[in-house]
């Protein structure tokens, strides 16, 4: 290919992955769903002292010292973090507590009162708290109740489906009711009678070798 052609090529094809980089993050920044989550609260240590600050009503200054512990929404605190200003810590829904409870009973354990999106929170926090077993411990909470949320979505009677509901996640509410829907929908077929017919095609075929 023709170097100035090649090059003319490159210099769209990157200005395609900027536009559709730049559709993305306009698309996550209206989803009201990855909003709440980066609302949640953190806490986070200072590193360094800051000033003209009013993160605490309270206090006599508008200044923070180094070493002052104080919790921030998500978002605010990943960028001090980013910046070294803070370190973020792990948010108490994610404590020793959490996890043991976790592992003697998963799938009866109240995750809704501890974080809404306990899961989408945990996998953005993960990388910045520097807990190596954030990840594990996600995927085997999830595969854990997971199995109990499909078997109730198949058969939940209402009032079981309620109490369900209230200590299941955001992302655990949507994945049980997509399976309920995926059953209405199988019931509704199957009620239906079979969908199958032979072709009168091979009807004739058969009389003609007999």
């Amino acid at each position: 290919m023709d170097p100035l052609l090649q090059e003319s090529v490159l210099e769209k094809a990157g200005s395609i992955v900027r536009k559709v980089g730049s559709f993305l993050k306009m698309a996550s920044y209206y989803d009201i769903d990855d909003i709440l989550v980066e609302e949640q609260h953190v806490p986070v240590v200072f590193q360094q002292a800051v000033n003209g600050v009013d993160i605490d009503p309270s206090a006599e200054t508008h200044c923070v010292e180094p070493g002052s512990k104080v919790e921030l929404p998500y978002w605010l605190a990943h960028e001090l973090h980013l910046r070294k200003v803070a370190k973020m810590k792990v948010p108490a829904c994610f404590n020793q507590r959490t996890k043991l409870e976790l592992g003697a009973d998963g799938a009866s354990v109240d995750l809704r009162s501890r974080c809404l999106y306990f899961y989408e929170f945990g996998c953005k926090i993960a990388p910045l708290v520097g807990d190596r077993d954030m990840g594990s411990f996600l995927l085997s909470a999830f595969r854990t109740r997971y199995q109990k949320i499909l078997a109730k979505a198949h058969n939940a009677a209402f009032t079981a489906h309620s109490k369900l509901l209230s200590y299941l996640t955001k992302e655990e509410t949507n994945l049980y009711e997509a399976a309920q829907s995926s059953m209405a929908a199988f019931k509704k077929w199957r009620i239906g009678g079979p969908r199958f017919e032979r072709a009168s095609v091979l009807g004739r075929k058969r009389k003609e070798a007999n």
